[in-house]
């Protein structure tokens, strides 16, 4: 009988394959140790250097009395995980030499770190001659990686490294083999490949790119705008910050691909480029939002259009529905203006050559409609109008 350990993703132990392990409170502590000695494997470990990492919360007079009674209660435990009278050398084995501890790892037992880095090697080994079968065995190594090393222990710092160094090598093979799927023009398996990284990577930005840039190469734009949207608003909720411009600059490239090259007339690119339905004001996203911004900048440096920048800040501490929100701006504007929403709170408008008392009318229309519709009190809805040649803008 052989022992699989799995510890990418989670930690188990499979024989036959089936888990082995005896889950409860009691061996949380003994499985943390032996995680421990697991991720040193064959490494000579001072029980200081244990205590330390593993132990430094403990308010035992003793530690290392303590530290000896959980590495004998697992070898025990150990033993329960083997057959009836196996070499335990073929398997696990925890030594005390020379005033250190070492984990054995027998010829019966398997870690899937080791098949993955094995896998990986082999691969690169074959990529200048068989680039065919190298493509295969980055795939197999990829299906081993089902997560972080050792998630289970989210917070343990003397995992870091290690877990640092296995996240590396995985997305280094999965961009090789999307390398290798773009010289051979696959991006049907690209889109494959990495709508299952993203399961384990969501927030890695080039896997995102990579996606969308295969979406335009099988002729799905809108799938490819609708995952940029997405994925803009995953990346600034989880970082608090905009992605990097290779990654924004994707918006260009989707709006723009054409992937076929040929003669267009101008009444095919105008039926193409006008909305369906021009039903009262325009809504974007914030990028496109900073381009009309400094387009209509541009021009009112020429023209004398009074144009204004606005910002509409609902202060109620209920989620607002952005749906129904943007259905009542888009009603409650003009067709000329434009409008997007900065954050869940505040919304920014863009309102063209008004004249006279028309911000008054705006405003009035404005905190009206959102009053019938957000039920606000007076001092929960405020709007900052600021002329958009103005020396001091919020964009």
């Amino acid at each position: 009988m052989k022992l699989c350990i799995n510890t990418l993703g989670g930690f188990d132990i499979k024989a036959n394959g089936q888990s082995i392990l005896k889950q409860s409170s009691r061996t949380y502590k003994l499985y943390k140790l032996f995680e421990y000695f697991l991720t040193f494997r064959n490494k000579k470990l001072l029980p200081e250097t244990i205590i330390d990492n593993l132990l430094s919360d403990s308010d035992s007079d003793d530690p290392k009395n303590m530290l000896r009674t959980q590495i004998f209660r697992l070898r025990k435990s150990i033993k329960t995980l083997l057959p009836n009278d196996a070499d335990e050398s073929e398997y696990l084995t925890i030594n005390f030499s020379n005033g250190y501890y070492c984990l054995g790892i027998g010829e019966k037992v398997l870690i899937d770190v080791d098949e993955f880095e094995n896998t990986i090697q082999q691969a690169d080994s074959k990529l200048e001659y068989n680039i065919k079968f190298a493509a295969d065995l980055y795939q197999k190594a990829l299906k081993l990686y089902k997560g972080l090393y050792l998630s289970d222990n989210a917070y343990e710092v003397w995992l870091v490294p290690t877990r640092n160094y296995y996240q590396r090598l995985y997305l280094k093979t999965l961009y090789k083999l999307i390398d290798i799927l773009k010289e051979s023009n696959d991006s049907e398996n690209i889109i494959s490949l990495c709508e299952k990284s993203l399961l384990i990577e969501p927030y890695e930005e080039n896997i995102h790119i990579n996606l969308m840039e295969a979406m335009l190469e099988q002729d799905q734009q809108k799938n490819a705008l609708n995952h940029y949207d997405y994925s803009l608003n995953l990346l600034i909720k989880e970082f608090d910050t905009k992605p990097s411009a290779n990654f924004t600059g994707m918006l260009d490239k989707i709006q723009n691909y054409s992937k076929i090259e040929e003669y267009v007339d101008i009444d095919s690119v105008n039926r193409d480029l006008e909305e369906k339905e021009l039903l009262g004001a325009m809504q974007c996203n914030i990028e496109s939002f900073k381009f009309l911004f400094n387009l209509q900048k541009r021009k009112s440096l020429r023209d004398d259009e009074n144009d204004y920048l606005c910002i509409v800040n609902i202060n109620n501490k209920k989620k607002n529905n952005s749906k129904e929100l943007s259905g009542l701006l888009r009603n409650s504007l003009r067709k000329g203006d434009v409008f997007t929403f900065w954050n869940q709170n505040q919304v920014l408008l863009m309102l063209h050559n008004v004249r006279d008392d028309g911000i008054k009318k705006i405003e009035h229309r404005i905190y009206n409609n959102l009053k019938d519709y957000t039920k606000l009190n007076s001092n929960d809805v405020d709007m900052v109008f600021q002329p958009l040649l103005s020396e001091k803008s919020i964009i």
